[in-house]
């Protein structure tokens, strides 16, 4: 089985290989969305995350939708995301603002994600539910995938969002679980965001569970298998895996520029151990369309 050798772990970071090229967002499509966007005044990850894949995206007609502000009560170290106190300020008009801006864009794939809301007494969790209930009562045919946060592992929560029947639940694990405290906030453990995806599929056996693991970050090749090992053992369906790059010199730097080659390498790792579907690149995110139309078509086998 190939190995990480010392030298490819220490790379030279303000040089990027030519793999990392990203495009502007630009055209018609992305002024189209930022026009609503602002008219609404709603938040997205592509922005507040300054996601590499914004240019494709909203090229493409499609963006995903950030609740409960752009303010988040975690501190974790790879992200570009604001961390702050919100100070339970909250816009309940925000499930039917969302509703009326997929209606616009006439998205039907649609991700929502939020940032972490600790400040809450359920972190969000009902406000996160009534935002899919209302795209669902607005149009029904709309498929939903939510990238939900730990709720500091309450199961009260967790069932919530399950139970208004999003088609993709997703959590990410983000990395492997000697790194985890390296990363991310001491409030998010490795074991409890495994319970999380854990707790996706015993509430129900029908939704598909997805999560995401960042390489460039000092994880070992043998950590990386665990992990995604610990991810098949929890029945996760969806996984992804892409290239972390910092987001300023105040966040954890890259460790390595992982090679095209070895993406594909651990999404032959990953098939083998069964996934229903792995994207695997240096550009993929957690919330980018990579298993999209896969879900689609899964979706419509369910129902023939």
């Amino acid at each position: 089985m190939p190995r990480y050798s010392h030298v490819q772990q220490i790379v030279e970071q303000t040089k990027k290989p030519d793999w990392l090229r990203v495009r502007a967002a630009t055209g018609k499509n992305p002024e189209t969305i930022r026009t609503i966007l602002r008219a609404h005044n709603l938040h997205t990850v592509c922005e507040e995350a300054h996601c590499p894949n914004v240019g494709e995206c909203w090229g493409g007609g499609t963006a995903t939708f950030m609740l409960m502000g752009d303010v988040c009560t975690r501190g974790c170290r790879f992200c570009m995301v604001k961390s702050g106190n919100p100070k339970g300020e909250l816009d309940l008009l925000e499930p039917i603002k969302i509703a009326q801006a997929i209606a616009e864009l006439q998205l039907k794939y649609v991700v929502i994600t939020s940032v972490d809301r600790d400040d809450l007494p359920d972190g969000g969790a009902e406000h996160f539910a009534s935002t899919i209930r209302t795209i669902k009562k607005h149009d029904p045919n709309v498929v939903t995938e939510v990238l939900i946060p730990d709720f500091r592992g309450d199961q009260g929560c967790i069932r919530k969002i399950v139970n208004v029947k999003p088609e993709v639940i997703a959590h990410n694990i983000e990395t492997t679980a000697p790194l985890t405290s390296k990363i991310r906030d001491s409030r998010a453990t490795y074991k409890q965001s495994l319970q999380v995806l854990e707790s996706i599929k015993e509430f129900d056996r029908k939704v598909y569970s997805k999560t995401s693991i960042m390489l460039g970050l000092g994880e070992t090749e043998e950590d990386i298998i665990d992990t995604m090992r610990d991810l098949r053992e929890v029945d996760v369906d969806i996984l992804t895996l892409g290239q972390y790059l910092s987001p300023s010199k105040g966040h954890i730097p890259v460790t390595e520029f992982v090679s095209v080659s070895r993406f594909e390498y651990f999404k032959k790792v990953a098939d083998e151990m069964g996934f229903l579907y792995v994207a695997s690149g240096p550009l993929v995110r957690s919330s980018y369309r990579a298993a999209e139309f896969f879900i689609e078509a899964l979706i419509q086998q369910r129902g023939t």
